[in-house]
């Protein structure tokens, strides 16, 4: 269930209602005026959820729905458990974000006409600089201080002794203490999430959030995105340099370090102690082992072990890349061949 201080609750809606707003169809008719509350992931959906299946490589997490409803292909059909309720469609994504869209909505504070909404809670020591925006629900710990501009969207908890810099944009997180946030930074926008469907390529609903913990440093115009359905986290006393971009369901851990253009894709799981210089990026789905160290400008699409340092590109283990590139100098330069300029 997405978490309410961020989300409105628009439901419940029924099956027949939902299959209709796609080019879904329901497997049994009949079955089309059971209500829907929620939507869900695979691995969560029970009853009074709807999910969905796009990718076959995870037909075997069908078998964990019980009471829930599927979106999913007609050629899948025949792996769903009894007691699950099919949706089928050929864009399973994309139905599932329609149905998305009909049960849960952002919540939204504009503050144009109360910049700082009553429903909000400051402690003592809080200090607002001119043309903060503070929503609904929002909650500010001791002596932390928001520079002009800066914008808390509702719901979000932000701790004791933190610094926001001016127009840093907040909204759908959950934020520790001792936590500096600089100038222009975005925390808590939808992470990129499309997929193609009949009327074209749609945004799916990001409906996670962003959790940052003690004493970590996001650099100015640097974004974290909140999750597509669980959390992204990044953890204590990490520091994330100017121009970083930290994806959706991407897990930093603690006492890590990214320098400026470093970029994160999404559902990527980053251990303790990591180091990223300068332009790294890493593709999404892959873990980074505790330790690590990944040199500046690699481009990294496998796993990294913990403790290793990669470089290049494809980034791999610095020795071979080293070696490589000696190697390479040498043919390069070797007899009869014209060296480089």
């Amino acid at each position: 269930m997405p978490d309410p201080r961020f989300f409105e609750d628009l439901g419940p809606a029924t099956l027949t209602e939902l299959a209709s707003l796609s080019d879904a169809r329901l497997a049994d008719p009949a079955e089309g005026h059971h209500l829907i509350s929620h939507v869900a992931p695979l691995e969560s959906a029970g009853a009074g959820a709807v999910t969905f299946l796009s990718d076959p490589k995870r037909l075997a997490d069908l078998a964990g729905l019980k009471g829930a409803a599927c979106f999913l292909r007609p050629e899948h059909a025949a792996q769903a458990p009894a007691g699950c309720i099919l949706l089928l469609t050929s864009h399973p994504q994309v139905s599932w974000a329609a149905a998305a869209e009909r049960l849960h909505a952002p919540r939204r504070h504009d503050g144009s006409v109360q910049p700082v909404h009553p429903d909000s809670t400051l402690e003592e020591g809080v200090r607002l600089s001119p043309s903060v925006v503070i929503g609904p629900g929002a909650r500010i710990g001791r002596g932390t201080y928001l520079a002009p501009g800066v914008v808390i969207g509702p719901g979000v908890a932000v701790g004791r002794d933190c610094r926001i810099g001016a127009n840093a944009v907040i909204g759908f997180a959950l934020i520790g203490d001792r936590v500096s946030i600089h100038a222009g930074a975005v925390i808590g926008e939808p992470g990129f999430g499309a997929a193609g469907g009949p009327r074209g390529v749609v945004d799916l609903p990001q409906l996670g959030r962003v959790i940052l913990q003690d004493g970590v440093t996001i650099g100015a115009n640097s974004c974290v995105d909140r999750g597509a359905f669980g959390d992204t986290m990044i953890g204590e006393n990490t520091k994330i340099d100017n121009l970083v971009h930290v994806a959706h369901n991407v897990r930093l851990g603690r006492n890590c370090v990214a320098a400026a253009f470093t970029g994160v894709s999404g559902s990527t799981v980053v251990g303790d102690g990591v180091a990223f210089g300068g332009k790294a990026g890493v593709a999404d789905h892959l873990t980074v082992g505790a330790g690590a160290q990944i040199g500046a400008s690699a481009s990294v699409f496998k796993d990294v072990p913990a403790g290793e340092t990669w470089t290049g590109f494809p980034a791999r283990p610095l020795k071979r890349w080293l070696r490589e590139t000696a190697w390479l100098s040498r043919k390069a330069g070797g007899r009869g061949t014209k060296g480089p300029e």
